[in-house]
């Protein structure tokens, strides 16, 4: 495929300096006819992890200190001709492999602005332990069900993102599920079957240590999107989908924890 150029957006606190040298060694794995962009979001205090990101040929943004949402539109804001945009946490690992697959995904399909694969859950070891692979369910449940299109490794047109005004700076558990709803007016979503990043699963993550704020925001998010009438209706089916992942949650903390890398 010809050449193609991507940011990886990955913003950090600065506190968790071996599993960010893991995040930024990942990068690298991306195939070099991918030219890939990493631009680190750091607080300026943060200066051994400002150092290492360096030290991986990073480019650092300071973090605006209000949101994960503006540290990432931060970061998008330095775009040069970047055509694609992925994230990873501090604490996430890309798979090179699967990222290529899907950069080819979407350079093949012209209507398409958004390319997923599988997101496996790892443990602080770095041992699997769970995987998201719901493949093109994904799409269909992401107005409705939970958000299974994962946002670490997910590739996304940066002019996609662009025209709907980028993340959502009141947004703190769900930015990524806003986004996502919103890119479907902008053009089709693809499923690649490979392995895109790995998410690890530690009771530190925002997401998991309050499932309850997460749950609340993403049905909020949700029915934002709704037409009027069935806003009404939402909660019908919302809180049971909110249940129901709150317990495929628990499941995944029970066998980190079983494995001695999660702290309950």
């Amino acid at each position: 495929m010809n050449t193609v150029s991507v940011m990886v957006v990955l913003p950090t606190l600065g506190t968790r300096l071996e599993s960010l040298a893991l995040a930024l060694e990942s990068c690298a794995t991306i195939p070099a006819h991918i030219e890939t962009t990493v631009v680190v979001v750091a607080p300026k205090g943060a200066t051994a992890a400002r150092q290492l990101a360096l030290r991986h040929d990073a480019t650092v943004v300071d973090d605006p200190g209000s949101g994960m949402a503006d540290a990432i539109n931060a970061a998008i804001a330095t775009r040069g001709d970047e055509k694609y945009y992925i994230w990873v946490g501090d604490d996430d690992v890309l798979v090179g492999a699967g990222i290529a697959a899907a950069v080819e995904g979407l350079e093949s399909t012209p209507a398409a602005v958004v390319a997923y694969g599988h997101c496996e859950y790892i443990d602080n070891a770095g041992s699997i332990i769970g995987k998201n692979s719901a493949g093109k369910v994904a799409q269909l449940l992401l107005p409705w069900g939970p958000n299974l299109i994962p946002h670490p490794g997910t590739v996304v047109s940066m002019d996609a993102i662009a025209n709907t005004g980028g993340f959502d700076s009141k947004l703190s558990y769900a930015l990524d599920l806003d986004l996502f709803l919103r890119l479907r007016r902008e053009g089709v979503f693809i499923h690649v079957n490979h392995v895109t990043a790995q998410f690890r699963w530690h009771a530190q993550s925002l997401t998991v240590a309050d499932r309850r704020g997460s749950s609340r925001e993403a049905m909020k998010v949700k029915a934002s999107h709704l037409p009027r009438l069935l806003k009404l209706f939402a909660p019908l089916w919302q809180w049971p989908v909110a249940w129901a992942s709150t317990i495929a949650a628990r499941q995944v903390s029970r066998r980190a924890a079983k494995e001695g890398s999660l702290e309950t």
